[in-house]
């Protein structure tokens, strides 16, 4: 699941949103799981001693900023917050509190309160304010000076991460400024759920909201390069929506600009292509790349390649709700690209051929293939069942789940379809070394169902985790894995 580039709720992405959970499992709302080895770089121990500077200054800047940073509760996502005002209004991101309408606020104290969302930002800035109602003594926290930023001072991130760690600390530097986007980029480790929590600099001051991830391959996670939302962007907005002239409305902005893709047919003749300073440029990294789009059937197995002699072939590969289904690298050899997944759904899906690195040119072929949709007799494994109660739940909400195993071999393309009228379904799998590899809330956004399309990247047992999506989800299922 994971593009290049992740926005921070964790229901969602800049470029498409994807859900998380867990191996063992951790699960967190909408969306993610990790192992519960993970490692938390938060852990405050009261009374502990400060051996240096550095950590003296980071106990100042977390007892001082914590209080007002609050958890953001859709109740289909799950991000972070700055509380700005005595009054009550909340800085977040746009994408966070997309649907508008009321939200739960989780205050550092544990206390759930009520707010409305009144404004978002416009022409793509991803910001908005929800007002908590009824409040007028809350802890706040100031915004920098605009143009204060400096690469290499040092940055501090505070949020939720996975909608489920609330009051996570993480230390690190500003990384780089991209004047043009008004982004700071910054090394603090930041997860999905982060989403619209504060960046801070050392005097405890408001330098950016954390927006998005770079990241690859499956896991979603922090590799080092987190994005913010500079400070500089943020009164112009503030001042909008006192004045109410904030838009009420979230604006839906396309990852890929004006640009219209190519329309292209499966098993159709190999397409050529050149990415250039006149391609389309990916935001997480300066890749190039061209966009392309195709008619694709639910159950229908395809297999997409590109290759080049001249640029380290990267693919991206979104569902007809802007989801990714899958993205590779150099699954096709040398360092040439492959995708083969079985699509969840009817409809339009969106290919990104990219490149690996940075700024590459050069030409490459493009082939997509694809088999007619999947007969039953080909399922590995078919189980009905029911989530009932008195049955196991996971520890993280409560949520009733049963588990299946099978056989699986190494580059083996699989699809899991779960299906329920009865409750809103959640599936994910885990590899033969218990890792988590995968999983799924909704298959598209006109159903409940899951669905999860995955190559195996080992021979051995797979598990598969039968979920409902909260703790109230009961009732009966289908499990197809074929």
């Amino acid at each position: 699941m994971n593009f290049k580039l992740l926005s921070l709720a964790v229901s969602g992405i800049l470029i498409v949103g994807v859900p998380v959970r867990a191996a063992a499992v951790v699960k967190m709302p909408s969306g993610r799981a990790e192992a519960n080895s993970m490692e938390f770089n938060s852990v405050r121990f009261p009374g502990a001693i400060a051996q240096n500077v550095d950590e003296q200054t980071n106990i100042r800047v977390y007892e001082k900023a914590s209080p007002a940073v609050v958890s953001v509760d859709t109740g289909k996502s799950n991000g972070s917050g700055t509380i700005i005002s005595p009054d009550g209004m909340v800085l977040t991101n746009a994408h966070v509190v997309a649907a508008g309408g009321t939200v739960n606020i989780i205050l550092s104290d544990g206390r759930k309160l009520v707010a409305d969302v009144v404004g978002f930002g416009e022409e793509g800035l991803d910001l908005a304010v929800v007002k908590i109602r009824n409040q007028n003594n809350l802890p706040t926290i100031p915004l920098a000076r605009p143009g204060s930023i400096k690469v290499g001072q040092q940055a501090f991130a505070i949020g939720n991460p996975f909608g489920q760690f609330q009051g996570t600390f993480t230390v690190g530097i500003v990384s780089r400024i991209d004047s043009q986007r008004g982004l700071i980029q910054t090394d603090a480790a930041i997860n999905p759920g982060n989403s619209g929590g504060p960046l801070l600099n050392s005097s405890g001051e408001l330098i950016g909201v954390n927006t998005s991830i770079f990241t690859r391959g499956q896991g979603g996670g922090n590799i080092g390069i987190g994005f913010a939302i500079a400070v500089d962007k943020v009164p112009a907005f503030l001042t909008a929506v006192r004045e109410g002239r904030a838009s009420k409305v979230a604006q839906r902005r396309s990852p890929f600009g004006n640009k219209s893709p190519q329309k292209v047919a499966l098993n159709g003749p190999a397409l050529s292509g050149l990415l250039t300073e006149k391609s389309s440029i990916l935001p997480a990294d300066n890749s190039f790349f061209d966009l392309y789009s195709f008619e694709g059937k639910a159950g229908q197995q395809i297999t997409i390649e590109m290759k080049s002699q001249e640029i380290d072939p990267y693919l991206i590969l979104l569902g007809p709700n802007q989801r990714e289904i899958a993205q590779d690298d150099d699954g096709a050899g040398s360092k040439n690209a492959r995708i083969t997944v079985r699509l969840p759904a009817d409809g339009t899906y969106t290919l990104l051929a990219n490149s690996y690195q940075a700024k590459q040119s050069g030409a490459y072929t493009l082939e997509l293939k694809a088999s007619a949709p999947t007969s039953p007799s080909r399922a590995i494994l078919q189980e009905q069942g029911a989530l009932v109660a008195g049955g196991p739940v996971l520890p993280s909400d409560k949520s009733l789940y049963r588990e299946y195993t099978f056989e699986g071999r190494s580059g083996q393309s699989v699809s899991i379809s779960l299906e329920s009228t009865d409750f809103d379904a959640y599936v994910a799998i885990f590899g033969p070394n218990g890792r988590l590899l995968g999983e799924n809330d909704d298959a598209s956004d006109s159903t409940k169902n899951a669905f999860l399309s995955i190559t195996l990247p080992a021979t051995g047992r797979y598990r598969v985790v039968v979920n409902a999506y909260d703790a109230s989800g009961r009732g009966r299922y289908a499990l197809t894995i074929r």
